[in-house]
């Protein structure tokens, strides 16, 4: 299953504590050894970023885990996920999922989505997708992109759950209106087979074309395709070669190999000028979507 954790940045929790920043360094540490939460959280931000202070990892850490033991739970959840990808303290899946699953249980929406990666992963835990399921399901019914994503990708594979196209279609189409490139991709292959639902290119170009603009490089691969082919959009082989270039510059390893491919093999069959026009308008698209 998909295994990207999702991490409240340090600018958005610092957006929750603006009132404390204006306080005395001597000051806040004062009211977060007294255990003020909001304290303990404006320490973690200050010092993790050396704002007013030197930057200091182990002691932004230190309070960041003060708030977490007094059961805060966005600061459980993000310990959760520090522990598991090693930053600012030594990797430790254990960790990670005891942390993790004190969040969830408090109803932690980016918990309860990083809990159902790591049973599906099996990090800190034995792999377990009936439970993944379950965890992800909490987070996708709380409106989660990214689990609702996941809820459809498993049904879709059949992880966890009975394989069920229609209900892969529900998730995959809940997280794509949403706006996540994942599945606005998914939703388009799923059209394009014809899977939970009639098939229909136009509809999988329409999503394909969403995810494209993301900069989803599986989506430019299929739109590029859908461009050479004629299917549901008008043949056009300059739009197919830009949009096989874009996947091409965006991808790695085998996938890249494989993009590549489709590009030189429509350059083959263009003419010079055609050649010209098709890197002209790959450099503007490039101009008008910067990479994030």
């Amino acid at each position: 299953m998909p295994s990207r954790v999702i991490l409240l940045s340090v600018t958005m929790i610092a957006l929750l504590f603006t009132s404390s920043f204006s306080a005395d360094i001597k000051a806040l540490r004062k009211q977060a050894e007294a255990g003020d939460t909001e304290a303990q959280l404006t320490l973690w931000q200050r010092y993790g970023n050396g704002d007013g202070v030197g930057k200091n990892d182990a002691e932004a850490v230190k309070w960041f885990r003060k708030a977490a033991e007094q059961g805060n739970a966005m600061a459980q959840s993000n310990l959760g996920v520090m522990y598991a990808k090693g930053w600012g303290v030594r990797q430790n899946y254990t960790e990670s999922f005891k942390w993790l699953r004190k969040a969830a249980d408090k109803g932690n929406v980016v918990a309860q989505y990083n809990l159902g990666v790591a049973y599906g992963k099996g990090q800190g835990v034995s792999r377990n997708y009936a439970e993944a399921v379950k965890w992800t399901r909490k987070a996708a019914d709380q409106g989660s992109a990214d689990a609702q994503y996941n809820m459809g990708v498993m049904y879709g594979g059949g992880q966890g759950v009975p394989q069920d196209y229609a209900e892969a279609l529900r998730w995959t189409r809940k997280a794509a209106e949403q706006g996540n490139a994942e599945a606005q991709h998914n939703l388009g292959v799923m059209y394009y087979k014809g899977q939970g639902v009639p098939q229909d290119y136009s509809e999988a170009v329409k999503w394909y074309r969403n995810a494209a603009d993301q900069g989803e490089a599986s989506a430019q691969f299929n739109l590029g395709i859908a461009y050479g082919r004629g299917e549901g959009a008008p043949q056009d082989i300059i739009q197919s070669y830009c949009f096989l270039s874009l996947a091409a510059s965006r991808s790695s390893g085998e996938d890249h190999k494989k993009y590549s491919k489709a590009r030189d093999q429509i350059a083959g069959i263009m003419t010079p000028e055609q050649l010209m026009e098709a890197q002209r308008m790959t450099r503007e698209w490039e101009k008008s979507h910067p990479r994030k």
